[in-house]
């Protein structure tokens, strides 16, 4: 018992490590691709659509990631995908080394690398409870956030850093180098595919993306919080891939490695947020009132976030004073924190409530519902951003999540005997 015990943390150990090393990569990468867009003469359209690419091949790509997660070895799955992204962003570097970049090959790349992200986390995420025990999967998840927080936490110090001494080049390198060590990583991993009766050619994938969208359907809490999350994504995440970034170039006046600190507190928040669950609910079973807290902490932050870009608050703490700076990235930190208190919970109780067989079909399908709205969000909000006033554009996206909450926060009461 010991000696399983054992393999189990080592293989658990591995899978952290890989995620770490190549959440690294991508932080330094992502933190510094809209300033480079906008150094080099993109619009907010342009940021909005590096955003929509970032994710939409992903969504695209999730429901028949899940089939193949649920039919094929998912550690096969997770190495190959990776390795797939260092060679693509190594040669990336290559070009850009040369000097025979362009923005199309960019945005071509990251439609490939969201593709690989597509097909790798119904794997990854299927994977996970077989190599822990499910009583336990609300610390281990707990863990995961943590330290692909914390991993991620010197990314953006590290890419301003890079970006302002050495240009995009040695980006796009450390990133490809950090997918390479990740799949290696991955490959120590000791892990049994149970293979699963399946009917070969595209009849019997049909009917394996059928079943699994069936489960979902029927699960009215899985459903309900898809739709959530849904809305959640569409109206907040943009404002950390679009919106700030805009913000930040065009309302302040801080430098670049500044943007890196903020971004680095906003990751911060995120493994907060994370450690807490882990210490105050690692025996919680009850998701409501993770959710309740999360929910509470997102909307304070909106509206503190809201307050502080109106033009009336920028020019009384001034755009480029220490006391502006501490505010933005404290909200902003508070932001990150409440988005912990929702998506860990959320990932266990879909853990615990789906079959092994169904895990990575699911996953992709909660995923694709889920995640939908960002590269949508990104989209609406670049277009909304050349014609309208950033403060108003956020004050009447601060009510409509505050109305959206309170619908979910009173349905979700009248659930939580389910939870």
């Amino acid at each position: 018992m010991k000696r399983e015990r054992k393999c189990i943390n080592s293989n658990f150990l591995l899978f952290l490590l890989g995620r770490i090393v190549s959440d690294t990569g991508t932080s330094i990468q992502m933190m510094i691709m809209p300033l480079y867009i906008i150094d080099i003469g993109g619009t907010a359209n342009t940021v909005g659509f590096f955003s929509f690419l970032s994710l939409l091949p992903a969504l695209l790509v999730y429901p028949f990631a899940g089939v193949i997660g649920d039919r094929l070895n998912r550690k096969r799955i997770m190495v190959v995908t990776d390795f797939i992204s260092a060679v693509v962003l190594l040669g990336l570097g290559w070009l850009s080394y040369l000097g025979t970049m362009k923005l199309s090959l960019l945005l071509t790349v990251q439609v490939i690398i969201s593709l690989m992200n597509g097909l790798f986390e119904p794997a990854t995420r299927g994977m996970l409870p077989q190599l822990v025990d499910k009583e336990q999967l609300t610390r281990h998840n707990s863990t995961v956030a943590s330290a692909r927080s914390a991993s991620v936490l010197v990314g953006p110090l590290i890419g301003a850093a890079l970006y302002a001494n050495f240009g995009i080049t040695i980006v796009f390198f450390a990133n490809g180098v950090s997918f390479l060590l990740s799949g290696i990583s991955e490959m120590g991993i000791e892990y049994i595919h149970i293979k699963q009766k399946a009917t070969h050619g595209i009849k019997g994938i049909m009917n394996d993306l059928s079943e699994g969208i069936k489960f979902v359907l029927q699960n009215n809490l899985i459903r309900k919080l898809s739709c959530f999350l849904l809305v959640s994504y569409f109206v907040i995440q943009p404002i950390f891939s679009v919106m700030l970034p805009l913000f930040f170039k065009r309302s302040l006046s801080y430098t670049d490695v500044q943007y890196g600190y903020l971004q680095t507190i906003i990751i911060l928040g995120s493994l907060i947020g994370s450690i807490m669950i882990g210490l105050l609910y690692r025996k919680e079973k009850r998701m409501t009132k993770l959710l309740v807290i999360g929910s509470i902490i997102l909307l304070c932050g909106m509206l503190l976030f809201t307050a502080l870009i109106f033009p009336i608050s920028v020019l009384t703490l001034g755009n480029d004073t220490i006391i502006y700076f501490i505010l933005l990235a404290t909200v902003l930190g508070i932001f990150s924190a409440g988005n912990m208190f929702i998506s860990v919970p959320v990932q266990t109780f879909i853990q615990q409530a789906t079959p092994n067989e169904y895990m990575s079909r699911v996953f992709s399908l909660v995923s694709m519902i889920s995640r939908g709205g960002i590269p949508l969000g990104a989209l609406v909000y670049g277009m909304i951003l050349e014609k309208a006033e950033m403060h108003w554009t956020v004050l009447i996206t601060s009510v409509f999540i505050v109305l959206t909450f309170i619908i979910f926060l009173n349905s979700l009461s009248r659930s939580s005997s389910s939870m």
